[in-house]
């Protein structure tokens, strides 16, 4: 069976394979090199969902089950925010350093700095969709909750891993191996109700 997977980071889709290997022993993953898909793709979608469906619906053109995912971290005292603009979150509040990882955390900070510390809940998200040639599309959504940190804590991880406490390991993401991380995380847990979908699916043809 063949996927193509709606990136073009080996990283991302070893980690796929990885995940799905157990549940599909002869799965192939795909990157959209692969297949000849080139250009960026516009991800306007107003939903996580919504844009793992838009990238899905572009890998599926090749023919092969489109695959693609949607994540950020969604804060309670922000309304939601940063959300589906958590990579582009420090150019999206105008903040004066820079626009990478470490510019979308001190926006983050700056930005709740007058939030008490019981009320910094939020939680990451990952949505996956996925397209069969045939028009069949559905969408998984897996999340991880936990609050937000005043400062960075451990050296791991990336994006605001070094922010997020999880409360049952009493760690930040970033502290975290990445096989606790496999085990709780949003895009863990999105991955394994994506694999127990596909495989109903795939029994449905």
């Amino acid at each position: 069976m063949k996927i193509v997977l709606a990136s073009r980071n080996r990283k991302k889709i070893a980690e796929l394979r990885t995940l799905l290997s157990e549940s599909f022993p002869t799965i192939e993953i795909l990157s959209l090199d692969d297949v000849g898909i080139l250009g960026e793709i516009e991800e306007d979608g107003q939903t996580f969902e919504e844009n793992a469906l838009i990238k899905a619906r572009v890998a599926a053109s090749s023919g092969y089950i489109g695959v693609g995912d949607d994540s950020g971290l969604t804060v309670d005292a922000l309304d939601g925010a940063p959300g589906i603009y958590s990579a582009r979150y420090a150019a999206r509040c105008n903040y004066a350093g820079d626009h990478d990882d470490e510019g979308n955390n001190q926006a983050l900070l700056l930005n709740m700095r007058e939030v008490a510390d019981g009320d910094r809940g939020g939680a990451f998200v990952c949505a996956i969709g996925c397209v069969f040639p045939d028009g069949r599309e559905w969408t998984v959504r897996g999340e991880a909750r936990g609050r937000i940190l005043r400062e960075y804590h451990g050296a791991g991880g990336f994006g605001y891993d070094p922010l997020f406490f999880y409360e049952p390991l009493q760690k930040t993401f970033a502290e975290l191996t990445p096989q606790e991380k496999n085990r709780v995380s949003h895009r863990g847990n999105a991955i394994a109700a994506f694999a127990e979908t596909l495989k109903g699916e795939l029994e449905r043809k």
